[in-house]
């Protein structure tokens, strides 16, 4: 019998056997990120986590350290779908050695304006950039025999809202823009699960929309796994399962279970949707490996892979050099060690990194590397001064650097019921606790430990969560009081929330003091979630700004050369919040401008998951995008500003100038509705619709090579699909990486307004100096294709298309006409 066999007999076996208590019971959650076990049909638990960057566990704590990758903005930069299944792999090497059989990513939504909250979240601004990536992420997790869930199902591209907003969008745009990555990645990666929205798309939430999960996820794209809820976005037990989602999460507090076996036995639903759901629920347990006399999906992992090597490749892969000018002859990248005598390191983001984004995608790594860290391991000593210059944010974060912690669990009346040992200041236990810790009998949580600052001078404290706190430093009460939030706040507050000052405290640098915050558990009655979420916050002593800034003006103007590393905080970027500006926080800007002036080979490195808005650019010799970019941050930095390799990345989304400048910026509902004016144009393509131009247009990025253009040929038999022929030559002095970038201009005219061009393929060329290097390019097929919204169905174009071949989507070097005859699709 094959597998396939075996599993479907194995998967129908257990369904027999369960009666339709137990089957609704399967539907729901059985804690924060588990599915129940049934040992009497041999189905044990089936585990899931989030990711993307990583794999968390079960366990929302630094206390279980976890791999961290750069940003998915950062692999979408690498525009290499095989990286990005090497990248799904190692990941799905995290989840077995954590117990995780599904992981809850990718992200494959839109950047469709820069404010959106979690763009560094999701890939690109282009639906078949997103494709591409998204499918080699897929394939690489479902190799390792783990599951992959495609999210967030479908038009959940801001934040603003998100539980409630009816996003509008014309059907055409739904069609050719946001539901685009998922039919691809369902076609050709075979996804174990999507995950169902927060929100409404026209009219009707995604946890119940029967047009597109029933209609047009399983029967038109044929999926045949699993549709679970983002957390908390099931609302309603009879329009859920009519509506064809399969999972209600987390739990055991859901609209599944016994509400759903209630509403069988009053007729409100039929008992062969919980049937069909609980098949789904069953397959993927088999898949997974949890279900017994189900063979797995995957019985032989590949081999293991080198988590932190392949962290540093995907971020020097990532990084995207932007700008590099001659100065005295030479680039000002990549520094030469040899003839550098002082380097300047400045900005405050160069000795604390932001390597990911907030928000679910966090993650704990065992090590990060920073900026400095990575320069000084890579530079002779004595080479590299560093001087901070500019704090990137005002607001306290979670306590970190000096701090040696351990959480305490009590019960009311003092009795410890267990402890945790912390690697930060932030307990985050969502449906697991300490071992002998039960969320009933737990009271209180301290936080309590000592902290060694590395600054004399008035440290800040404070908290961010709900509930009572008591927070004591070096003897001193700070805060006895409790904290409460709205009735309309976001559920996940006491994550995400604002922090909260409580005072300062003058201390030594080098000196240890006793530091504790006990915080009083809050149990709202019938709350979805038994979890605990509060955070100890710190601030280092806020020097003199000015006084900073003369500092690091002054490093920089001794050096050989200056690299300032500008960044954004949790506050501008995270999940939870759309952002309102594109500008660096603090005064970094100012910073920038200033270093630049005394220093002419000043390189700004911008560490941000998403666009900020650079008014200095023009007047430094050279700026990296390094996005988020993993725990190997500064090892990475270090090789490519070093010049060991080459800066390999190109923009997955284009850079405006101004925040003004952007044609979509619109993340505010308007009562409750978010209108998707602007139809197809998004990216790209509104920018070349109005004809604006941008600081840096998308596909763009700079090596440390040069490249020809040397020929473009066009196979085409009129209704099939074309295939592009490149040519390229390394005309630089270096080995270098090339990615070739084919765009399809429309025939002018016609009665469909379509983008001007659109991106239809790319690939990634490597040769040695004055040597060439070819590739085949298959056209996306799509790129031939309108959504008919009379017919409700695709209908191809024909005419005499341009292909254009180029280094991005404003650098295009050679053109071949695309002749396309064909029927309608």
């Amino acid at each position: 019998m094959s597998d396939d066999r075996a599993r479907t007999a194995a998967v129908e076996a257990a369904l027999r056997a369960l009666g339709l208590d137990d089957k609704a019971r399967l539907l729901a959650g059985d804690g924060m990120w588990t599915l129940p076990a049934m040992p009497r049909i041999g189905l044990r638990a089936l585990v899931m986590s989030d990711g993307p960057v990583g794999v968390r566990g079960v366990r929302w704590t630094a206390g279980d350290p976890s791999l961290a990758l750069p940003s998915p903005t950062a692999l979408a930069a690498t525009w290499d779908p095989e990286l990005a299944r090497r990248a799904g792999r190692v990941l799905a090497q995290e989840a077995r050695r954590k117990g995780v059989h599904l992981l809850l990513a990718p992200t494959v939504n839109l950047h469709r304006s820069p404010l959106g909250g979690r763009h560094f979240e999701a890939y690109s601004e282009d639906p078949y950039l997103t494709a591409e990536i998204g499918t080699g992420y897929v394939l690489g997790v479902q190799d390792g025999g783990v599951g992959a869930t495609v999210k967030h199902f479908v038009a959940n591209d801001a934040e603003t809202e998100r539980f409630t907003v009816d996003n509008r969008v014309p059907e055409r745009a739904l069609r050719e823009l946001y539901l685009a990555p998922f039919e691809a990645v369902v076609e050709r990666a075979r996804p174990w699960a999507v995950m169902a929205a927060y929100n409404q798309v026209n009219g009707v939430s995604m946890t119940e929309n029967h047009h597109l999960q029933n209609e047009v996820l399983r029967e038109e794209w044929g999926f045949d796994g699993c549709t679970v809820s983002d957390w908390l976005a099931a609302r309603d037990t009879v329009r859920a399962v009519r509506g064809g989602l399969d999972i209600a999460m987390p739990g055991p507090r859901t609209v599944y279970g016994p509400a759903l076996a209630a509403a069988v036995r009053a007729g409100e639903v039929p008992e062969a949707l919980v049937d069909a759901a609980a098949r789904r629920v069953l397959l993927l347990a088999a898949r997974a490996g949890v279900l017994d006399g189900a063979p797995a999906a995957v019985t032989r992992p590949p081999a293991p892979l080198d988590g932190e090597a392949l962290a540093r490749e995907i971020a020097r892969r990532s990084f995207v050099l932007v700008r590099n000018e001659v100065v005295d002859g030479a680039r000002a990248l990549p520094i030469d060690p040899a003839r550098t005598r002082r380097v300047a390191l400045l900005g405050g983001a160069a000795r604390d990194a932001r390597i990911l984004g907030g928000g679910s995608a966090q993650v704990f790594p065992a090590r990060v590397v920073s900026p400095l860290d990575g320069l000084r391991a890579a530079l002779p000593d004595g080479v590299l001064a560093y001087a901070p210059g500019a704090d990137p944010g005002a607001e306290l974060m979670v306590a970190g650097q000096g701090f040696s912690l351990t959480a305490v669990c009590r019960d009311a009346a003092g009795r410890v019921l267990g402890r945790e040992e912390m690697a930060d200041g932030a307990v985050q236990w969502a449906g697991d606790l300490p071992d002998g810790v039960t969320h009933a009998a737990l009271h209180t949580v301290e936080a309590i430990g000592t902290f060694t600052p590395r600054e004399s001078g008035p440290h800040s404290f404070g908290t961010r969560g709900t509930g009572g706190f008591r927070l004591t430093v070096d003897g001193r009460v700070l805060f006895d009081g409790t904290q409460a939030t709205g009735p309309d706040a976001d559920p996940f507050e006491a994550f995400l929330g604002a922090p909260v000052p409580r005072g300062e405290v003058a201390l030594e640098e080098g000196k240890p003091v006793d530091i504790s915050l006990v915080h009083t558990v809050t149990k709202p009655a019938n709350a979805p979630i038994e979890a605990v979420a509060f955070s100890l916050l710190h601030r280092e002593p806020r020097r003199d700004p000015d006084a900073l800034l003369a500092e690091a003006v002054a490093v920089a103007a001794a050096a050989d050369a200056a690299v300032v590393v500008v960044a954004t905080t949790e506050r501008a970027e995270s999940e939870g919040f759309d952002r309102t500006t594109l500008a660096l926080p603090g005064r970094q800007d100012e910073l920038v401008a200033r270093v630049a002036a005394v220093n002419p080979r000043t390189v700004v490195v911008v560490n941000s998951g998403a666009p900020v808005e650079l008014p200095w650019r023009d007047g430094v010799a050279a700026v990296l995008l390094d996005w988020f970019p993993g725990q190997e941050a500064g090892t990475a930095l270090a090789d490519v500003l070093l010049g060991a390799e080459e800066p390999g990345g190109r923009l997955p989304t284009t850079w405006p100038a101004r925040l003004a400048d952007a044609p979509v910026t619109e993340v505010d509902p308007r009562e409750g509705e978010l209108a998707y004016g602007e139809g197809v144009f998004i990216g790209y393509r509104a920018w070349e619709k109005a004809r604006a131009v941008p600081a840096y247009a998308f596909g763009h990025g700079l090596g440390y090579t040069d490249w020809s253009y040397e020929a473009l040929d066009i196979r085409s038999e009129g209704t099939d699909d074309p295939v592009a022929t490149v040519r390229v030559r390394n005309t630089g002095t270096r080995f270098g990486r090339e990615v070739v970038q084919i765009y399809l201009a429309a025939p002018r005219g016609g009665e469909v307004e379509r983008p001007v061009r659109r991106l239809a393929g790319f690939a990634s060329l490597e040769a040695a100096p004055g040597r060439t290097a070819e590739a085949a390019i298959a056209l996306d097929p799509r790129a031939f294709d309108v959504w008919d919204e009379a017919a409700a169905a695709w209908r191809r174009l024909p005419g005499t298309y341009t292909a254009e071949a180029g280094r991005s989507i404003a650098d295009r070097r050679l053109t071949a006409p695309v002749r396309i005859d064909g029927p309608a699709v």
